[in-house]
């Protein structure tokens, strides 16, 4: 589906790496099986993460409208906007980057390690603003892109997330494709993917994407956002351009838009003891590293629902590794201790 879009590569050639995970399995009971496909080892841009895929598709838009700097915005530990500010190095470009302080959280080196000390050895002009979270179109980053212009720069906006852009979504209608293509090749099914859920466009693109193979009802959103509603609206909303940008034939059915609320607690960016017990766990039996934000609540999601029998006996479930584990280290004091 994704022939006709231009694609700038900055993820490494080829698929990334589907693993069977057998400690987490058997820790787990041993009924389900767990995999995990790992876009958290897909790039050697400043240690990779799912928002590579999302802006190779955005790129080479930015490069056609002759902007001289990336404009984008997230919370203080963004891997987003440490993607981004990758990516601006990477073809040469200037990057402005507003972080807004959406986490609670005040663990006394937060703002000064992890995704946001790369941004700025990047050289990305990194701003922290004092405004709370939320997933939407924010004034400022708008004013950010003003402020460019004012200064006489040409920006190129990029939203929270890569996930409201027009080729927001497409990255992970191709993540969808290249799993099938794995499938294939591996003489199995996935009968479930588990992915972290916050702006939306990587659950969204996936479900268009599994959607052409009517099996986007097994693509089961975790949300780490803590506004699920909004959330959804959003994952709606991405849904259905991205399905008519890749011309998917049909309208997606809410029911084969999946998101469980159940895990986002206590807010986004801070970590239940739920949370940092999948985190551990994960760590000790696979030593595959999550993050507090995001991956550590889908891997607690995950766990819960294999305990609790969501998935069936004998199902096989694809967690999708979206990367973040920079983030761990502003929260250093939860985790001095292991």
């Amino acid at each position: 589906m994704l022939e006709k879009f231009e694609r700038y590569p900055l993820t490494f050639d080829g698929p990334t790496p589907v693993e069977y995970l057998p400690r987490m399995t058997e820790a787990l009971g041993g009924k389900v099986e767990i995999w995990a496909k790992r876009d958290d080892c897909n790039s050697g841009l400043a240690l990779g993460g799912n928002k590579l895929r999302k802006l190779e598709y955005i790129i080479p838009d930015a490069i056609a409208s002759n902007a001289d700097t990336l404009v984008s915005i997230g919370g203080v530990q963004s891997n987003h906007t440490r993607m981004v500010a990758a990516v601006a190095a990477k073809i040469g470009m200037k990057c402005r980057l507003v972080q807004e302080s959406w986490v609670p959280h005040e663990d006394a080196v937060y703002d000064r390690v992890g995704n946001i000390l790369l941004t700025r050895l990047m050289g990305a002009d990194s701003r922290i603003v004092d405004e709370g979270f939320d997933i939407g179109i924010r004034k400022s980053w708008e004013d950010a892109m003003q402020a460019v212009r004012d200064e006489g720069g040409k920006p190129y906006g990029i939203p929270a997330g890569a996930s409201v852009h027009k080729f927001g979504g497409l990255g992970y209608v191709g993540f969808a494709e290249e799993v099938c293509a794995q499938e294939a090749d591996l003489g199995i099914k996935f009968d479930y993917i588990v992915v972290c859920v916050v702006t939306g466009s990587t659950q969204a693109g996936m479900i268009v994407g599994f959607a052409a193979d009517d099996r986007a009802e097994g693509v089961i959103g975790i949300d780490a956002s803590g506004i699920p509603e909004q959330t959804r609206a959003q994952v709606r909303q991405i849904v259905d351009s991205t399905a008519e940008l890749v011309e998917l034939g049909r309208v997606v059915r809410d029911d084969e838009i999946v998101i469980n609320p159940d895990y986002a607690y206590p807010a986004y960016g801070v970590p239940s003891q739920e949370t940092n017990e999948a985190i551990r766990f994960a760590a000790r039996t696979e030593a595959m590293i999550t993050d507090p934000v995001y991956e550590g609540k889908s891997m607690q999601g995950m766990m819960d629902l294999v305990k609790k029998g969501f998935f069936p006996e004998g199902s096989k479930v694809l967690y999708a590794h979206l990367g973040g584990a920079p983030a761990l280290n502003g929260y250093s004091y939860t985790y001095r201790n292991g």
